[in-house]
């Protein structure tokens, strides 16, 4: 039987089931099942939004950049980017990896309703909060995206995959099944066409 999961990974947990050599805390110590697998890993020092199943064609079609899965995130900066450095941002960044996709990005006039960081950040006056939506997944790419146009990410959060969206009362280190409502709309996004096997 499938299961698909929600969890709010917290800042300081790796994305991995396995055990960690430097003993780092993982997905199986927030108790989830090992045979749960994420659909996309977040940084040891991001937090947020991950999508877990033992599906793996739904796992393949979520991960994999021609599907092109919408990703929200808000994202924390240091200083006050300029015009260009957010036209940049959008239209496209060359990183290591290779040139970004444009992405959308919206200055916030005010901080978004999110649990308090659990490690030090600078002070609010030396920062500015972004939301950033991406279309592919390059490896830590919000953060050399932005230190690329000199406004390094001291705190990133991933909302929402699609339209299933982090739920406020979810909160940081916590998981559980998704509820029915919420399936469908992962399956809908992850199969618009339908699929041909019973799920």
């Amino acid at each position: 039987m499938f299961r698909y999961a929600i969890a709010y990974k917290p800042f300081g947990v790796l994305s991995i089931h396995h055990e960690d050599p430097l003993g780092r805390k993982t997905l199986t110590t927030m108790g989830i099942p090992t045979d749960l697998h994420p659909a996309g890993r977040l940084d040891l020092d991001s937090e947020g939004l991950l999508v877990l199943t033992n599906d793996g064609q739904t796992l393949h079609r979520l991960t994999h950049p021609a599907h092109s899965h919408a990703k929200i995130y808000f994202v924390l900066v240091l200083d006050e980017p300029n015009v260009e450095a957010l036209n940049q941002l959008r239209t496209g960044v060359e990183i290591k990896p290779g040139m970004t996709r444009p992405a959308d990005v919206e200055r916030l006039v005010r901080a978004p309703p999110l649990p308090e960081a659990t490690h030090p950040l600078p002070a609010p006056e030396k920062t500015v909060w972004l939301r950033m939506v991406l279309h592919e997944g390059m490896n830590r790419q919000i953060k050399r995206m932005t230190a690329a146009v000199g406004h390094p990410t001291v705190r990133l959060v991933r909302v929402a995959m699609g339209r299933l969206s982090l739920p406020p009362d979810l909160e940081p280190g916590q998981w559980r099944e998704l509820d029915a409502a919420e399936r469908i709309v992962l399956l809908a996004d992850t199969w618009p066409r339908g699929r041909r096997r019973h799920i």
